[in-house]
This record gives structure tokens, C-alpha cells and sequence, in this order.
């Protein structure tokens, strides 16, 4: 009898921004003469910077050619990419990052759920709250956790992100092993200073963690004195890991390029004590499980790097930070609370009210489509995240809209 892997069960009915979907098409539905605005999911809308899509259709020509063609290419990413990468996310800013310690990938989310694969089922694993599913649900499935109880699974430790810490959680006050942290942050949209992070490191190094870093936000930073990177912080490269995407900073969630750095020095410890570097581990599971991510979109993500490329994509997020003023700003107006919006795409909106209520009321009296903060844990009850990813456009209408709706 074949059984099934039972920590599946263990998941909530479903993931968020499925149920999410769900309650809007059935808005739809009932209501087909109403436009909806969606600032919920962070789905990008504006299209692909023109140097990217220049790269793009140069390397599909290539392809058309024998001597252009390529098949397999190298699972960690072509040299011309991970080189781009190392030089400017990294080297340009003072952080010590080699080309052979990126890794390309086909999206953050995926290498967030699968870097776990490295570490042991008994890990004691902290995770933020708030907090973006994919981290919780992946390690849920794996098994590191009990059953889900009063708003919460059994096994984890919850890093709690609240008003009263300015979203940025305290150091757990027992033991963890893995520590996921996410800055600029979703959803919440707060940020870590330079000082506040190196603690987290400090941390690590001192009690054998490791850190898994999520700055798929980066781009969004314009304040100067907040780092882009945790290898921005001494003492990184032996406790930490980051992830990095180009869906929200070039527009490529359609397109699938993103990169996970693992410094040569990072290291967790076998049964026995001893010192085990990640670097390799990481290596074989992506030449194991991954054939790479296609040619022209790893050409496509190269010309992110070219002067053209840079100041599209900078064009590009400045008018997602315009819209987020504009949401933060008439949000404001009505009388709530909130952070985030300056250097992150997403708004975290005190509501006063339960979360889901909030979504609901916005939804049937707006039509416009929120995230509820309750969705991303215990700490995220009766706040609401709204989303800059919208057309200027849409979002100055959504907020007439809302307006009218709340007064």
C-alpha cells in the first residue's frame, strides 16, 4: 500500500492567494458588471524594460542558428550572468561576493522552499510573523513541524514582527538552528538597519545558526543608509544565505530568472559537530534537480546590468514607489496607520478591524482587492497589505474608491 507524504495534511485548506483568487472570481461572478482593481498579489504589470526585451529577442535569434543554438547550459547559470551579478548586486557595494557562489534559478520562491532540503527534519526552525507562506508551508511539508493549533504550527518558533518593534522581530530567547528573515520586508514593507542586521548575524555566529536571507525587495531601497544585502555585514559569508529575484525589480514574474548566493564559507554541522560547507551540498541538489534556466531569459536578465537596463529598471520602480506614496498617503488622509510604502512596493495598513472583514468590505464596496494580513500569520490579524504593483492609473482610482467606500 503506497502511503502519502501525511505532513501535506497538516497544511491549511488552502494557500493564501489561492483563497484569495477564489473570492474575487466569485465577486466576479455575482457582480460582472464591476471592474476590479487588484492591489493584492505582487504581481508586476508594466512590461519588461526594452533593453531586456532587446537581449531577449537577440538570444531567440541566436537560437535559430546552428551555431548559435545552445542546449543544457551550466545548472548554476551561464558565466556572463552570474559575473553581472557578482560585480554589480555585490562587488559595487563592498560585499565580497564571487561569480561561482551564484547560483541562477527560475524564481526565489522555489529556491526559499528548497534550500531546506539541506538541513536536517530536527532543525529547530524560527520563521517571522507576519510572514510570506512559502517559507512556513515548505517546511511543513518536509516535516519540521507539530499540527496547526490555535493559529499556529507546534515546532516552530515565531519571530514576531509587531507595531511595538517596528516590524523588525527580537532575537528568539531559545535555541534556533535556521533563521528565515525578509528586508526589505513582505508583507509588511519595513526595513533593517545596518546595525539592526548585524545582531541577526552576530547572533548566528554565535550560537551556530544560519540565516536565510530574502531581499528579493532590494531594489526598491532608495534610502542609502540601509543595506541591500546581508553580505554588507561582516561576518556574513559564514552564517547566511540570500535570495535575490528579477520579478519584482525588472518585471520578470512572467519570465522566471532569480539567484540564491552561498559564499563558500557558509557552513552548517553533521551529527557529529563537525563543520560541513553548504556550497557544495547546494551544488549537487541544484545539478540534481534543476536543468537551469533557459538561455535568452538568462540574456534577458544580463541586460538588467547594462545602462539602459539599470535606468529602465530604476524608471520602473520609482513609479511602483509613486504608487505606493499615493496609497500611503490616502490611507493616511482617512485617519490609519501604517509603515512601509518608502522603500518597499507594499503598504501594511493598521485596519481596526478583523483582517478578512477588511478584505471583504473592500472588495464589495471598492472593488478593489487587498491581501489580509491575517493570511500571513497570527500578527498580521486586523492589518491589510495593499500592493503598489498597479498602473498609476488603477491605483489613484482604487484610492477615490476606497475613499468614498470608508468615509
Amino acid at each position: 500500500m503506497l502511503r502519502i507524504n501525511e505532513h501535506y495534511l497538516k497544511l491549511q485548506a488552502s494557500y493564501l492567494f489561492s483563497d484569495i483568487a477564489k473570492r474575487v472570481a466569485a465577486f466576479q461572478t455575482a457582480h460582472p458588471e464591476r471592474e476590479v482593481i487588484k492591489l493584492g498579489i505582487g504581481d508586476v504589470t508594466n512590461p519588461l524594460p526594452p533593453a531586456c526585451i532587446a537581449a531577449f529577442h537577440k538570444a531567440v535569434d541566436e537560437m535559430a542558428t546552428t551555431a548559435g543554438f545552445r542546449g543544457y547550459g551550466p545548472e548554476q547559470g551561464y558565466d556572463f550572468l552570474r559575473q553581472a551579478i557578482a560585480v554589480n548586486d555585490f562587488q559595487a557595494r563592498g560585499a565580497d561576493i564571487q561569480a561561482d557562489e551564484v547560483f541562477v534559478s527560475d524564481g526565489a520562491k522555489c529556491d526559499t522552499g528548497n534550500i531546506q532540503e539541506l538541513f536536517a527534519l530536527d532543525a529547530t526552525i524560527a520563521i517571522p510573523d507576519p510572514v510570506y507562506p512559502v517559507y512556513l508551508d515548505t517546511n511543513v511539508m518536509a516535516g519540521r513541524t507539530g499540527m496547526f493549533k490555535d493559529g499556529r504550527y507546534e515546532g516552530i518558533v515565531y519571530l514576531e514582527s509587531t507595531k511595538a518593534n517596528n516590524f523588525v522581530p527580537d532575537l528568539p530567547k531559545e535555541p534556533v538552528d535556521l533563521i528565515y528573515l525578509c528586508f526589505p520586508n513582505n508583507p509588511t514593507g519595513s526595513t533593517i538597519t545596518k546595525e539592526q542586521l548585524k545582531v541577526w548575524v552576530d547572533f548566528a555566529r554565535e550560537t551556530k545558526a544560519l540565516i536565510l536571507f530574502d531581499a528579493a525587495y532590494e531594489a526598491f531601497i532608495r534610502d542609502s543608509q540601509l543595506p541591500h544585502s546581508i553580505f554588507e555585514i561582516e561576518g556574513a559569508r559564514e552564517v547566511a544565505i540570500e535570495f535575490r529575484s528579477y520579478s519584482k525589480s525588472a518585471g520578470f514574474t512572467g519570465t522566471r530568472c532569480a539567484y540564491t548566493v552561498v559564499p563558500k564559507e557558509c557552513r552548517a554541522f553533521d551529527a557529529h559537530g563537525n563543520k560541513q560547507a553548504i556550497h557544495p551540498l547546494w551544488n549537487r541538489r541544484h545539478c540534481t534537480k534543476f536543468n537551469g534556466v533557459s538561455y535568452p531569459v538568462q540574456r534577458a536578465a544580463e541586460a538588467v546590468y547594462s545602462p539602459e537596463g539599470k535606468a529602465q529598471c530604476t524608471a520602473l520602480i520609482d513609479g511602483y514607489l509613486n504608487n505606493a506614496k499615493i496609497i500611503g498617503q490616502a490611507m493616511s488622509e482617512l485617519g490609519y496607520t501604517y509603515v512601509g510604502g518608502d522603500n518597499a512596493p507594499y503598504v501594511w495598513i493598521e485596519g481596526g478591524r478583523d483582517s478578512w472583514e477588511f478584505f471583504d468590505l473592500l472588495l464589495n464596496k471598492a472593488g478593489v482587492v487587498c491581501t489580509p494580513g491575517a493570511g500571513f500569520g497570527k500578527c498580521g490579524q486586523g492589518y491589510i497589505r495593499l500592493s503598489a504593483f498597479n498602473s498609476e492609473a488603477n491605483v489613484v482610482k482604487a484610492m477615490e474608491r476606497i475613499k468614498e467606500a470608508l468615509q
